[in-house]
């Protein structure tokens, strides 16, 4: 099932890439959208329905995405419901070791003749 909703999800969002790339761009981001000479893709989609379209296919896409995402963590979590937040928030009860005082250094040896 996890498989089968991966797919989905990647299909989902490959189409949402594509399409929100297809939208005509506002503020000229790219350098390709509204210049009067050289053609690209300045003809391209450019009516008022074109653009109603690609809108509510991108809010249809990105809804989809936000439930197989969703669909893919409760999957995943495999019905355990666990989360970060359930971790105890109370300090320890074991007191930490006291701290050791160093050993003393060893007394130089005298050397061997």
């Amino acid at each position: 099932m996890i498989a089968v909703l991966s797919v989905i999800h990647l299909l989902v969002t490959i189409a949402m890439v594509g399409v929100i790339l297809l939208q005509r761009s506002e503020g000229g981001g790219l350098g390709i959208g509204g210049g009067s000479g050289g053609g690209g893709m300045s003809g391209f989609m450019t009516g008022r329905g074109a653009a109603n379209v690609l809108t509510r296919a991108t809010a249809v896409l990105a809804a989809l995405f936000i439930v197989s995402s969703l669909a893919l963590t409760l999957l995943a979590t495999g019905g355990r419901g666990r989360s970060i937040m359930d971790a105890p928030t109370q300090a320890p009860t074991t007191a930490p070791a006291a701290p050791q005082a160093p050993a003393a250094p060893a007394a130089p040896s005298a050397p061997v003749k």
